[in-house]
């Protein structure tokens, strides 16, 4: 560990797919990554295919009946920023969508789910929320493109998918924490999804120290103080820990 982890006091934490990958998760890009295994299951996660297709939807609704992350359990990754949160300014924007960073113990005013929840239904018509676990009772009840109680609109997750604005507010709030921070560390994420990878520059424009903790090279590690190899369940317990010892 190296000088930059010493009195710092603003922390902003980019996490990615990588860190859930422990809790039993699989990422998106990675070697056995869900978008490299099988490339064509990007259609079921992009906004036009979802909205124009009620097959699509089906799809994705039975995907989501057995997603490992409804039984996923935080790891020590997860653990360990739930510790560092309760000592500097602490802030986690996650591009993951599972709420395990709150379930490890973060508390939610500290985590930016830059990409949304799964844990939520949202209606495209009247906005309407439905908590996910609702929706996929009437799922395995027989209604197999379940539409909004209230107007009968089309019900999606509460997420980000593929050809959608992130909320302008989030990204916003994202980068305001992110040129505030003393140390930038982007955490499990291949850094190729802007506007979210963008933040990484953000923080080293405004002279935060960028750390980029990932077992492959990231478009950003150029511009990093220190790139970490190491298991993230390893290393991240260990950076943590040494932020927290000042």
């Amino acid at each position: 560990m190296t000088d930059w982890a010493r009195g710092v006091r603003r922390i902003a934490v980019l996490t990615g797919a990588g860190i859930s990958t422990d809790s039993g998760i699989p990422d998106y890009r990675g070697p056995d990554g869900i978008w490299t295994r099988d490339p064509k299951l990007a259609n079921l996660f992009t906004l036009d295919n979802f909205l124009t297709d009620p097959e699509i939807r089906q799809r994705f609704w039975q995907r989501y009946l057995t997603h490992p992350a409804w039984l996923a359990q935080p790891n020590p990754a997860h653990l360990a920023l739930a510790g560092l949160s309760a000592g500097p300014a602490v802030r986690v924007l996650t591009q993951n969508i599972d709420g395990l960073h709150q379930r490890a113990g973060v508390p939610a005013r500290k985590v930016l789910e830059l990409h949304g929840s799964m844990h939520g239904a949202l209606c495209v018509g009247c906005d309407a929320r439905t908590p996910t676990p609702e929706v996929l009772d009437r799922v395995r009840g027989g209604e197999l493109d379940p539409s909004c109680a209230d107007c009968g609109g089309i019900l999606k997750l509460a997420v980000v998918l593929f050809g959608q604005q992130l909320d302008a507010e989030v990204i916003g709030k994202a980068r305001t924490i992110a040129a505030a921070s003393e140390v930038f560390l982007a955490v499990g994420s291949s850094l190729q999804v802007e506007p979210a990878a963008s933040l990484c520059a953000v923080a080293v424009r405004a002279g935060a120290k960028l750390v980029v903790v990932n077992a492959a090279p990231t478009p950003y590690d150029e511009f990093a103080t220190e790139v970490i190899r190491e298991p993230i369940g390893v290393a991240l317990p260990r950076i943590c820990q040494a932020l927290l010892a000042g």
